[in-house]
């Protein structure tokens, strides 16, 4: 969009979202700024139905633009959250996100995102809901699959590829999240999915902010909240997937 001043900017806008979505992607924005060599838009303007955005023009990164993705990412994640969950709830595209704090990942990982979201897809039609036992069985398994115990990272949230990009200098950009504190292999295991980042990527996060033992079984375990808000929003065999994966961790 081209104001009169010409500046131009980037407007989002939804013609009936849920209340409050496009301010807390813009409290989310705020969140995940600062972090030197990651770029993120200013927010210039939110209503109810749009947010209002400077103007990033696109590019083509190069080795170095994706290990300076990972290296940002990897300083976001260290900049900590004081809790799991945040002080007010969000959203995942247009799904309600229930950000209630909890003392630990495994709790706030069951509670907060598989048992919602998956009761979400069985209402929507997305999820069989004969494996409501399993989701059950699962989210009491969490302690002893979600691995090390570690302090709750500042996430992006919703980390595929579509949602980081290069400037026209070559620059990483952040865009599109729904931050929360929360466990770092909640964005790690997100890039891995729809097209994925490259590994230069990760291995400049990993020099920066290891990742802990055993993190690459526990990628499924990850990648479980979003296939079922894939569920929830497409259905068809984005529930069958989310089943495989419960069912690998029983």
């Amino acid at each position: 969009m081209n104001l009169d001043d010409g500046r131009t900017i980037f407007v989002k806008s939804h013609d009936d979202p849920p209340a409050g979505m496009f301010a807390a992607e813009a409290r989310g924005l705020g969140q995940i700024a600062g972090v030197a060599g990651l770029g993120v838009p200013e927010v210039l303007a939110v209503g109810e139905r749009w947010l209002a955005l400077e103007w990033i023009s696109p590019g083509r990164g190069d080795t170095a633009s994706w290990e300076a993705l990972g290296r940002g990412l990897a300083a976001l994640h260290l900049r900590g959250c004081p809790t799991f969950g945040a002080p007010e709830d969000g959203f995942i595209a247009t799904l309600p996100q229930d950000n209630t704090p909890a003392d630990t990942w495994p709790d706030f990982y069951g509670r907060r995102r598989i048992i919602p979201m998956a009761e979400l897809a069985i209402e929507r039609g997305g999820l069989d809901p004969g494996c409501r036992p399993d989701v059950q069985t699962l989210c009491e398994r969490l302690p002893e699959l979600c691995g090390p115990p570690e302090p709750p990272s500042r996430l992006h949230g919703d980390l595929w590829s579509g949602n980081a990009m290069m400037d026209a200098t070559g620059r990483p950009w952040l865009i599109d999240p729904a931050s929360y504190g929360g466990h770092r292999e909640m964005d790690l295991a997100m890039m891995a999915l729809f097209g994925g980042f490259p590994a230069a990527c990760f291995a400049a996060y990993d020099e920066v902010h290891p990742r802990a033992p055993g993190h690459a079984g526990r990628v499924d375990l990850c990648q479980l909240y979003p296939m079922l808000v894939h569920a929830a929003l497409f259905g068809g065999g984005y529930g069958r997937r989310a089943q495989r994966i419960i069912r690998s961790y029983l």
